[in-house]
């Protein structure tokens, strides 16, 4: 019998080559996810001991003039956290619908590869009982001619 060949090997073979590709591409996507998590967390530190010292600072009594400044810088931080924060959902939007693609990639290669693995299973055992009846043939055959002699 001749060799075992896949009709779809070349479709399994892009399917796995597109689902290492969209893993790729999530891996990237969650490290600016984490990336992002940690500026945020940063500018949160910064706005934190910025409005420590600003309190701090108005204990001590504090020209008005820069307590305006103090205000005007922490709503500054407080609206860079906030775009910062908006970045950090869309990234994460983005990781999730590319995990989403990255299963379904999975599902779809798991299917090709199960249907692989029945076509394998089918190939083995037509050459199985090809194998069986070679042998059948070839007992019987040496059968007649022992007979016959």
């Amino acid at each position: 019998m001749k060799k075992f060949q896949f009709s779809l090997e070349k479709v399994l073979s892009y399917k796995q080559q597109r689902q290492d590709a969209l893993r790729s591409e999530h891996a990237e996507i969650l490290a600016q996810v984490h990336a992002q998590e940690a500026l945020v967390e940063s500018l949160w530190k910064r706005y934190r001991e910025y409005g420590a010292e600003y309190r701090e600072r108005c204990e001590r009594g504090l020209p008005m003039t820069e307590v305006l400044v103090y205000q005007s810088g922490l709503r500054a931080m407080e609206r860079e956290i906030q775009g910062e924060t908006k970045q950090l959902e869309q990234l994460r939007e983005r990781a999730e619908a590319k995990r989403k693609e990255v299963v379904e990639a999975k599902q779809e290669t798991a299917a090709i590869e199960k249907l692989k693995e029945k076509k394998v299973r089918d190939y083995k055992k037509a050459l199985e009982k090809s194998e069986e009846a070679f042998i059948e043939e070839f007992v019987s055959t040496s059968r007649v001619r022992a007979a016959a002699n």
